[in-house]
């Protein structure tokens, strides 16, 4: 991610960022069925989002190395942010994080990748439960490739939520991100399925 405060909501007019894409049933891909993604970026170069639906059991204070170690833990869970570079960590924040490495996504919605953030979000034992999440990994298209996707139906779009990201369980986020749309989920149309 580049070094400065930017803004991603002035992208390219034709950008669908911010959206979240919920998979659609026939989605065979076991790294995307039943996901809803936070679009982050979209271009005519290709597309970039986390999932935003699949946490683990896993601490971020047990996998990150910083130097010195975390004086304390705050229970930060890590979350799976798609199939693209496992090994790198986003940070999904709910407030501004006062960082000249945080984007703007959304409204309220700020991605950072930095160090020193991570490491206040892990220490700061009154932070557990606020609206952030610590992500490794993402989702990436190659230019034209999302667009491919949808033409083929494999993503409903809606609205970005906050409520939804930060305040409804992830195993029953994609069924509800569905029905915001007033959309019966079991009543879409299962297809050949899309890879």
């Amino acid at each position: 991610m580049p070094v400065g405060r930017r803004d991603n909501r002035g992208m390219a007019e034709n950008s669908l960022a911010p959206t979240l894409l919920l998979a659609m049933p026939q989605m065979q891909d076991p790294n995307f069925a039943r996901t809803v993604v936070l679009l982050c970026r979209h271009e005519r170069e290709g597309a970039m989002g986390l999932v935003v639906n699949r946490r683990t059991d896993t601490r971020a204070a047990d996998l990150v190395e910083l130097d010195p170690p975390p004086r304390c833990d705050s229970g930060l869970e890590v979350w799976v942010g798609g199939p693209v570079e496992p090994q790198r960590g986003w940070l999904l924040l709910g407030r501004d994080p006062q960082s000249d490495e945080a984007v703007s996504v959304a409204d309220d919605l700020f991605l950072s990748a930095s160090a020193d953030v991570l490491r206040r979000l892990i220490e700061d034992e009154a932070s557990a439960g606020h609206e952030h999440r610590f992500f490794l990994g993402y989702a990436g298209w190659s230019g034209g490739q999302l667009e491919s996707e949808l033409a083929a139906s494999a993503w409903l779009t809606a609205p970005v939520s906050r409520e939804l990201i930060f305040g409804t369980a992830p195993e029953r986020m994609w069924e509800t991100a569905i029905r915001s749309l007033g959309v019966d989920p079991y009543a879409l149309q299962m297809g050949s399925g899309v890879h």
